[in-house]
């Protein structure tokens, strides 16, 4: 088998199957393991997949801006959102972070509803303008323009005196082993305290950011106590049920 065709033959794998163990992808092509990690390596520096220490794993999505990604999955997203409503509760103190599925929560929640909301990202404190019984509470810092939200020592030192019910978290990357991950170290950071302050964690996840991997880690996915998504292979699915954390796909 040529190289070009084996390492077609590792992204169609790594399509189907989300993750792939080097010891075990040497055995299935008949190579060397020397082989398959010069292959994963030369994979991973053309962006096409994520290497591990084991294997590699998908690439998530492509880091777009705010603006870009509220356009896309909508009805996907609306989907989640839907589903996550079950989770709240009148007088509940919700931490609620960036991100264009959680925006779109946001646009759902009742108008009636009555509660406290924390909150980093400056469109979803805006989206709460018309609850009239919903405090909202603004967390401010340096304007991450990509993500649109408040980052830095001053959103960090803010958040030290805070406590919330739920956090919703916005996901970029989430694998059962890798935990769960963003490109931006300071996103990573402020993330991390927000799950640590927090008595319940939910994220919702297209399917496309499962069993993925970006640079910096957040936390271990086990900190996640409800995991909303969609069409899960029970296979992987079971791998988060392992750990403790409620799906609803």
């Amino acid at each position: 088998m040529l190289k070009q065709e084996r390492q077609q033959k590792i992204i169609d794998i790594l399509n189907e199957e989300h993750k792939i163990i080097a010891s075990d992808l040497s055995k299935r092509l008949s190579v060397s393991e020397d082989t398959i990690r010069r292959d994963l390596k030369e994979l991973d520096s053309q962006g096409i997949i994520k290497r591990v220490h084991s294997g590699a794993l998908r690439k998530g999505p492509p880091v777009q801006d705010f603006s870009t990604r509220k356009e896309i999955y909508n009805e996907t997203k609306l989907n989640l959102a839907n589903k996550a409503l079950n989770y709240i509760n009148d007088e509940m103190v919700l931490l609620i972070d960036g991100g264009t599925t959680n925006l779109q929560l946001v646009h759902q929640l009742p108008l009636s509803l009555k509660g406290t909301v924390i909150t980093n990202s400056p469109p979803i404190a805006m989206a709460l303008s018309n609850h009239t019984d919903i405090e909202v509470i603004m967390v401010g810092g340096t304007l991450f323009k990509q993500s649109m939200v408040n980052l830095g020592i001053h959103t960090y030192e803010t958040l030290n005196e805070m406590r919330a019910d739920l956090y919703i978290m916005g996901i970029y990357n989430i694998d059962p082993e890798n935990g769960i991950s963003v490109p931006s170290s300071s996103e990573a950071l402020i993330k991390r305290k927000m799950a640590s302050i927090s008595n319940e964690v939910l994220g919702m996840v297209t399917n496309d950011k499962l069993d993925t991997i970006s640079n910096h880690i957040v936390c271990p996915t086990d900190h996640l106590t409800y995991l909303i998504t969609e069409n899960v292979n029970p296979d992987i699915k079971l791998l988060y049920e392992k750990q403790g954390i409620a799906i609803n796909d």
